[in-house]
């Protein structure tokens, strides 16, 4: 795979797309940079770096204010000891944002004909995408920090909304997560909205001369812990399954999609109104006149055969019947996959095959490191005949004492994965 020789080395400095990474050879970068690349990144990356370069021409009055508060702002975070450290959004948050924002602002996307112009292979077609309402989809590698970038977007939406005359965006949102174990890493971001006042996500008060702070205001509710819910202001987070309408059945074996069936040890029952909740968050969330969905490891679901797909256009639905429309949908996802299950690189979109015959990749040779990053010592799982679930690890000990870092890790049969890292001292 290719690493331009100029690649730099901090996750903070601005990436000329001229020495981006791309799946194949160095060699062939002149030759197949953009037919290796997802259809439209190609295109939306040298003009999103243009407007970089013009200090954010053309966009409103709202998104400026707030490009230039997180990215072109010195930013002191206070830190638990007492002291301050420096806080920067990497390149890839700040790409990833303003990618989204151009295309809102800028370009006036709203729908997939817009979205096509973008198109640097030719072979994508509108009868590829599904989606009646504006659908970005962001591609960041595990660990470039894509919650960031939807607390960030998350506010955009609300400030743009809020201060823009004629905005189409929202301050109501919907944020999902595919299961119970991702929902959990949400929680501990969003519960008590820490993420947007422990990182610089709000400006200050006075900041392009609005009160910024005072004038957020938000009502978490999680799964079906709902609130009062105001006409605006409000954040719902829940797993994919509170969405669903009606009586959510029990996980089982038979069922198309068996992630909560091999998840189910591992939380409570998804339940519908039905079923033991007092609130259908479902039927709420299809009665708000305005909303944006954010789509957390949203791996797969642009497959229109999906409940998780027909919900959010059931919604969008809905809101026709009343002559609005569903403001805008974020979708962020290390492996965005096709319903062919190709993931990322070249087949990112329903029927959009690699041309034949045009590139002739050099052979590769798979050699082992001799190293690795972190060790397997333990693993459980359950299987047909064996319903039960292990919890407890098995012993380890370390040769010598220090602090040292054990990753947790869950993968589904799908091989989704989520992560996270426990600090551990010894002696």
């Amino acid at each position: 795979m290719a690493l331009h020789p100029s690649f730099p080395k901090s996750p903070y400095q601005v990436l000329d797309p001229a020495i981006r990474w791309f799946p194949a050879a160095e060699e062939m970068r002149e030759t197949a940079y953009e037919k290796l690349l997802p259809p439209l990144v190609a295109k939306v990356r040298q003009e999103v770096q243009a407007w970089r370069a013009s200090g954010y021409k053309g966009a409103s009055e709202t998104s400026k204010a707030l490009l230039q508060w997180w990215f072109d702002t010195h930013h002191l975070i206070g830190q638990a000891e007492g002291t301050q450290s420096e806080f920067r959004y990497y390149f890839a948050q700040r790409e990833a944002v303003e990618s989204v924002i151009w295309l809102h602002d800028v370009r006036k996307a709203r729908d997939k004909h817009d979205l096509l112009r973008f198109d640097a292979s030719g072979a994508v077609s509108s009868n590829m995408f599904d989606e009646e309402w504006p659908c970005f989809v962001v591609k960041m590698a595990t660990g470039a920090g894509k919650t960031k970038v939807l607390s960030m977007l998350m506010a955009w939406s609300y400030f743009h909304k809020l201060y823009e005359p004629d905005s189409t965006l929202s301050r109501n949102f919907l944020l999902i997560a595919p299961n119970i174990i991702v929902l959990g890493r949400l929680r501990a971001d969003f519960d008590g909205l820490r993420i947007f006042f422990n990182d610089p996500v709000l400006p200050d008060n006075g900041h392009a001369d609005r009160n910024w702070r005072d004038d957020f205001q938000i009502a978490l509710h999680v799964q079906d812990d709902v609130r009062v819910v105001r006409p605006t202001g409000n954040l719902f987070l829940t797993n994919i399954h509170r969405v669903y309408l009606g009586e959510v059945p029990e996980p089982s074996l038979d069922d198309d999609d068996l992630r909560d069936y091999f998840l189910s040890p591992f939380g409570e029952t998804p339940v519908g109104k039905t079923t033991g909740s007092k609130t259908d968050l479902g039927e709420l969330i299809r009665e708000i006149d305005e909303l944006a969905v954010f789509n957390d490891e949203a791996h797969h679901i642009h497959d229109p055969r999906m409940a998780w797909f027909k919900s959010i256009q059931d919604i969008h639905h809905r809101m026709l019947q009343k002559d609005l429309r569903l403001s805008i949908q974020i979708d962020v996802s290390a492996t965005p996959k096709a319903n062919n299950g190709a993931i990322g690189g070249i087949a990112t979109l329903e029927g959009f095959e690699p041309p034949q015959g045009e590139l002739q990749l050099p052979e590769f040779e798979d050699r082992w490191t001799g190293g690795y990053i972190f060790e397997n010592e333990w693993q459980s799982f359950r299987t047909r005949q064996s319903r039960t679930l292990s919890l407890t690890t098995a012993v380890h000990t370390y040769d010598r004492p220090g602090r040292y870092t054990v990753a947790v890790k869950v993968i589904d049969i799908f091989g989704n994965d989520t992560m996270t890292l426990v600090p551990v001292n010894v002696g």
